[in-house]
């Protein structure tokens, strides 16, 4: 049942993302995420300039004049949106958490989508398929989308990117544009992720929060993982343990940045403290570039 604080949430998303998708981000994603290739629309009289190869002969010996053909890009993609909802995502230091951070961007995706007349689909997981929403078009579709991300309480907690993956393979048939929004807390899902990333335009949307990196000085605490309900006391006043620490997420994320570097494909670091506008439009800017 949608409550009102859920339904204003929606709507303040929805104020916000479509702003900045007709003022930012639709001409970017339309220059980046080309059409499947051209498509004959009609013919017109030849005019000075027209690439004689476009000649239409069986027209033009029938009326007697020349006419070419005239083509278009054939438009309609389909764009997925894979959303991680494990534990460890409503973790947020600052004033979002990264599940929230993820519906928003979810959101400028969809909308992005449905401006330029494509279709949109969601699989929410954890370690667990837990939602599939088909792809389809439409402001009603998109708005479902942001409360599946929003407010869908996951039945796991852990995270299976495999599973995730491997489900994705196999649903989706046609070539694809998958955003997958997750913080990457897991393992053994590289050569998935490769195999997806030939199949379909994969692009790693990875979403994280400074203090997961680091550690600050409080004293003997109890940390509890979100996702396992392991609990540990830490001596976070220990300088070697919170070098350490800070190490072993270092090491994580370039390990996590050398696997798409590896694998050809695309990522995204968007960080809960930051605006998340400015990486994200640098990277429509280096595909266009790319492209």
């Amino acid at each position: 049942m949608l409550t009102k604080e859920l339904l204003k949430q929606v709507r303040q998303i929805e104020i916000r993302t479509k702003g900045l998708v007709n003022q930012v981000f639709s001409g970017e994603y339309h220059s980046v995420f080309k059409g499947r290739g051209m498509e004959f629309s009609e013919v017109r009289e030849y005019q000075f300039g027209d690439d004689i190869r476009n000649i239409d002969w069986n027209v033009t010996a029938r009326f007697g004049r020349p006419f070419v053909k005239i083509f278009e890009e054939e438009r309609e993609l389909t764009v997925i949106l894979m959303v991680d909802l494990s534990g460890s995502l409503i973790f947020g230091s600052v004033d979002k958490t990264k599940q929230q951070i993820a519906a928003e961007i979810s959101a400028i995706l969809a909308f992005s989508a449905l401006k330029n007349n494509d279709k949109v689909g969601l699989i929410l997981f954890t370690d667990k398929i837990e939602k599939f929403v088909p792809p389809r078009k439409g402001d009603k579709h998109v708005l479902r989308i942001i409360r599946e991300v929003l407010s869908f309480e996951p039945e796991g907690k852990s995270t299976n990117l495999k599973a995730a993956l491997e489900y994705m393979n196999n649903a989706i048939k046609r070539r694809s544009i998958v955003f997958l929004l997750s913080d990457f807390m897991d393992s053994d899902y590289e050569k998935i992720l490769r195999i997806v990333g030939k199949k379909h335009d994969l692009i790693g949307m990875v979403l994280i929060d400074r203090r997961e990196d680091e550690i600050p000085d409080m004293g003997l605490v109890k940390f509890t993982d979100a996702e396992t309900g392991n609990e540990r006391w830490v001596d976070t006043g220990d300088r070697r343990t919170r070098f350490l620490f800070r190490k072993m997420r270092e090491r994580d994320r370039e390990n996590l940045q050398s696997l798409f570097l590896s694998s050809r494909l695309d990522s995204i670091e968007i960080e809960t403290g930051q605006n998340y506008i400015k990486p994200l439009v640098q990277f429509f800017k280096m595909r266009e570039r790319r492209w």
